[in-house]
């Protein structure tokens, strides 16, 4: 985690640094939040639309959430979405990130643009049936919160291909190697991912909620 920080606060100072050499009207052009294309997480800015097309994206999916309604990529076009990945029976990690995904919940209980997404990495176990008990134990709102349960290898997929969320990254993993991170991922209304943190500190999930703002702000 602390090479993605550096990472980040490399390109921001790149990012000031050749912003001192545009006019005013290119400078508010150029969006806050970054782009990451690659599973490294080096932040990418664009100063206009150009080259955004051909940037990392997700992938097609569909899921079943803790109601057994289906959730899809294309259910989340057009909205802000934080996506992180558990499982019920975690005994330490991930019940701490559920409390930092409800204080994003909170934080944005109100706003019908902004979407939570909790995918289980034991899809054999965490059954629809036990997704809705957890999400009735812990108080997801059913309205802007879905627990994601499905076929392991399509969940795997989507976890590393479209969220680059893994431990170690770099490391070749194979389909049956068990995914664990702490990381949530923020992604735009076009399905572009625009930020990572990690779930278990509080500083970064203020941040977090600061950061889907400005996305919301600068109407991505």
């Amino acid at each position: 985690m602390k090479n993605l920080r550096w990472g980040f606060v490399v390109g921001v100072i790149a990012a000031a640094w050749s912003g001192g050499c545009t006019s005013k009207t290119e400078k508010a052009s150029v969006p806050s939040l970054p782009y990451y294309h690659t599973a490294d997480f080096t932040p990418h800015w664009f100063s206009s639309s150009e080259g955004l097309d051909t940037l990392h994206h997700l992938q097609t999916f569909r899921f079943r959430n803790q109601n057994n309604k289906w959730i899809s990529s294309d259910t989340l076009r057009g909205k802000i979405h934080v996506a992180n990945f558990f499982f019920t029976s975690c005994p330490s990690l991930c019940p701490r990130l559920t409390q930092s995904m409800k204080e994003v919940q909170q934080a944005f209980r109100n706003d019908a643009n902004v979407t939570l997404m909790s995918f289980s990495v034991l899809p054999e176990h965490d059954s629809v049936q036990v997704l809705r008990a957890y999400a009735t134990q812990h108080q997801v709102s059913d309205a802007q919160w879905n627990l994601l349960t499905g076929d392991r290898k399509s969940i795997y997929e989507t976890a590393r291909k479209s969220y680059f969320a893994d431990e170690n990254l770099g490391v070749q993993k194979g389909e049956n190697d068990f995914l664990h991170t702490e990381n949530f991922i923020l992604v735009d209304k076009n399905l572009r991912i625009r930020g990572i943190y990690n779930g278990t500190l509080p500083l970064e999930i203020k941040q977090l909620i600061e950061d889907v703002k400005v996305l919301e702000a600068e109407g991505e």
